[in-house]
């Protein structure tokens, strides 16, 4: 018999062994999933990690690393603020459909007139796009002290809603023969996220996200605000005598998670995405989460976890094309990630003790 007995203190060693020893639970139990389904485990891990980098096409599949990981970074890094003080957005998903929704839409109210001021206009009303719609759980949990799980994640279902309404409706292309989507902002220079440096995925979304570590990490490390942040999470009593406000706290961090969310979808829809469109979204709102967590809501484990993330996506697409896995199995093998996280993560604050067992004689 085993039981759990709670850390005085979270162990350092553990919280630094649980991110790479779940990737390695992933790794063994996601390659017994690939072998039931019939595949060779071993090639089906390795064509997932280890083609993308270093395989005969990696020339073309390294830049993708960027371009998938640049918008998991960055709601990521808004998504662990609000985590470090204990506010639980869940539904970034919707804030960055919302980014996207506002961004193009602005955009293409211009269209085709060409000026250099479009795109900063675009990047301005994705952010307000994801904030006014993180607003909503924070308002009311401020007012009414509403559950922002809830409500959040409710309010993916209605930007989805939204989604599909504009792309059949007020943003849909004219001129595209009456197939639902808006115009192509690929072809659109002035609203065009274009890359940087050509062949790098460098665009203008990966460079906020470098951004978005660099200021979380002072803010979090060097600033007054941060420290609040830290000091709700771990000892939410002490936060409210050293005079923490509450309200404030709620309103900064679901404001920001849902503006940086807001800008990954904006940055997407300009960019790699091209067009509003019904399928639009592809769940990297609610895969950030994962990534926050593997990242140990740090600003430079969030990076490195984006970046693994941004590879099981390709490696994943891969094995779909090559080996003929199923798209539901990668979703699967992603969310092992959380799963182990979490699991291995219970070492972290508790040790595993044999219970010893004692007999009652009887007289």
């Amino acid at each position: 018999m085993f039981k759990l007995e709670k850390r005085p203190q979270p162990s350092k060693m553990w919280t630094l062994l649980t991110p790479p020893l779940a990737v390695l639970a992933t790794m063994i139990f996601g390659g017994l999933l690939f072998g039931l389904l019939g595949n060779p485990p071993v090639e089906a891990i390795r064509t997932i990690f280890w083609d993308p980098l270093f395989g005969e096409f990696a020339f073309y599949y390294r830049p993708q690393l960027l371009v998938k990981g640049g918008p998991l970074i960055l709601i990521a890094i808004g998504l662990s603020l609000g985590f470090r003080a204990g506010i639980w957005n869940i539904g970034a998903e919707g804030q960055y459909i919302m980014g996207a929704i506002f961004g193009a839409g602005a955009g293409l109210a211009f269209y085709p007139m060409e000026a250099f001021y479009i795109f900063p206009i675009m990047v301005i009303a994705g952010a307000i796009g994801g904030m006014l719609w993180a607003g909503i759980p924070a308002f009311l949990k401020v007012k009414f002290g509403t559950n922002e799980i809830l409500v959040s994640l409710m309010l993916v279902y209605v930007a989805e809603q939204l989604l599909a309404s504009m792309s059949l409706g007020l943003l849909k292309n004219p001129d595209g023969f009456g197939f639902p989507g808006s115009r192509n902002l690929q072809q659109y220079a002035s609203a065009h996220n274009a890359e940087l440096i050509t062949g790098t995925g460098m665009h203008w979304g990966v460079v906020a996200a470098f951004i978005a570590v660099i200021f979380s990490y002072i803010l979090l490390n060097r600033h007054m605000l941060g420290f609040s942040i830290r000091l709700t999470g771990e000892a939410p009593r002490a936060a409210k005598f050293s005079g923490v406000s509450p309200a404030r706290l709620i309103l900064f961090c679901l404001g920001t998670s849902g503006a940086l969310a807001g800008l990954a979808g904006m940055f997407e829809v300009a960019g790699p995405a091209g067009q509003i469109s019904i399928d639009f979204n592809t769940g990297y709102g609610f895969t950030a989460i994962i990534v926050a967590f593997l990242g140990r809501l740090h600003p430079v484990g969030i990076l490195l976890a984006g970046l693994l993330m941004a590879l099981t996506y390709i490696g994943g697409e891969i094995a779909q094309s090559n080996l003929g896995l199923p798209a539901a199995a990668i979703q699967l093998f992603q969310g092992m990630l959380l799963f182990f996280l979490l699991a291995v993560d219970l070492l972290t604050n508790f040790r595993i003790r044999l219970a010893s067992s004692r007999r009652k004689g009887v007289a």
